[in-house]
């Protein structure tokens, strides 16, 4: 979600005392009126009890993308030379592998499709279009996770009444990527699309785990496909090591039906949004009618990065602190941090701010070294390859944090 932060902004975003939206003073849900009969088949226990992972076959490190952004660059300055002399159009800098590791922590990101991206000519994915008989690209591959999510929750695909497709970008408009998903599984009751940039996957686990709290759902699977590389604006330095494609699955149901062997009750779910336009992704299908360009910079990923850092880190902080108050817990209480993960110095401040101290991989593990920014899965891959050795009683916190403004956070504790 951001890139560099120099120490100045650094020691701002830390400093003084931790702001928060104003929609994040609601501490508690509504409760009912006295006396009224409590909402019909309420489940009063829910879990989380299986996670899976999408990794796309092909990976691009960071010396790979800086030979090939370089040479686009270079190109692009040799053939607009003299306008840069005159000063009418400005040079396009360099990149290193030394400014992406000190800028975002990132060392390498997996990819659906990499020769197209890493062609100058190009510099972009290059898909072959589906028939709309055969299933999706994002379908697809949220089915593979969650399929594995299911495998590790005991259950099948028929085992599911609701599938919440939750991600950064919708592959269409319509039909909805969540039905044709809940076809290919098998699922039966509905399904829904819904975006909230990098926060999507909180934001679904609630939703989800509401239904199963409420009854209108028993088993609840949420996928975040993010397909990253098709939004991401590679030409540009300052963003061109972003982001990394993955899927991510979660299954949500009633603790009374989980037959697995790991399970996480869901404490309390919170979010809060507050619009800022430091992140921003202009593509849509009002374009067309606007006349506007369809290449244009503004229709691919774009963001105020150093504003980014310095807005979201305290905010992040508060909001976690907040959702815990509200439960009866302290950060310290806390096993374990499972962030969105988009900057290592971000999450880091994100914990110094929680705990006052520095922290450390196990309290608060990283894998954008690996997988890059991965929109709305991030957490959710932290979460499943970081949880296998906590106890039972361990408290857990789940957070992402995106364009919107938007955060999310569960709280979860091991059975």
């Amino acid at each position: 979600m951001t890139d560099d932060a120099p120490d100045p902004v650094a020691r701002q975003a830390t400093g003084g005392k931790i702001d928060s939206f104003p929609s994040m003073q609601r501490t508690v849900p509504p409760q009912p009126c006295a006396g009224a009969a409590p909402p019909r088949n309420i489940v009063s226990e829910v879990v989380i009890s299986g996670t899976g992972l999408y990794q796309p076959p092909y990976v691009i490190t960071n010396a790979e993308l800086v030979e090939s952004y370089n040479a686009y660059a270079e190109r692009f300055n040799r053939q607009h030379a003299e306008q840069i002399e005159a000063g009418t159009v400005q040079a396009m800098p360099l990149s290193s592998v030394e400014f992406i590791e000190k800028a975002s922590g990132i060392k390498q990101r997996f990819v659906m499709e990499k020769e197209g991206i890493l062609d100058i000519d190009r510099m972009y994915p290059r898909f072959q279009e589906r028939a709309d008989d055969q299933l999706s690209l994002m379908a697809e591959i949220a089915v593979d996770a969650g399929r594995k999510a299911l495998a590790q929750a005991g259950k099948q695909g028929s085992d599911v009444d609701a599938v919440l497709c939750s991600s950064a970008n919708m592959q269409r408009a319509y039909p909805a990527m969540a039905i044709e998903i809940q076809q290919a599984l098998g699922a039966g009751g509905y399904g829904f699309d819904m975006n909230v940039a990098c926060s999507s996957a909180t934001f679904a686990i609630e939703q989800a785990a509401n239904a199963v709290r409420s009854g209108s759902a028993r088993c609840v699977l949420v996928v975040n496909p993010e397909i990253t590389s098709a939004h991401q604006e590679w030409k540009d330095r300052d963003c061109h090591f972003i982001f990394g494609d993955v899927c991510t699955a979660v299954v949500v149901e009633r603790a009374e039906q989980a037959t697995s062997a790991d399970q996480w009750e869901v404490l309390g779910t919170r979010l809060a949004t507050q619009f800022s336009n430091a992140i921003r992704n202009n593509f849509g299908f009002m374009n067309r009618s606007e006349d506007s360009d369809p290449d244009a910079r503004d229709k691919t990923f774009r963001q105020e990065g150093r504003k980014v850092f310095k807005e979201v880190v305290p905010v992040a902080a508060a909001h976690i602190e907040s959702h815990l108050q509200s439960l009866g817990f302290t950060p310290q209480q806390v096993r374990r941090f499972w962030l969105h993960q988009a900057n290592q110095s971000m999450n880091q401040l994100v914990i110094k701010k929680l705990l006052g101290t520095e922290p450390t991989a196990d309290v608060a593990p990283l894998i954008l070294d690996r997988y890059a920014n991965t929109a709305s899965a991030g957490s959710v891959i932290a979460f499943h390859e970081y949880r296998s050795d906590l106890k039972s009683g361990d408290l857990g916190v789940i957070c992402s944090f995106g364009a919107g403004y938007s955060v999310g956070s569960v709280v979860v504790r091991r059975k």
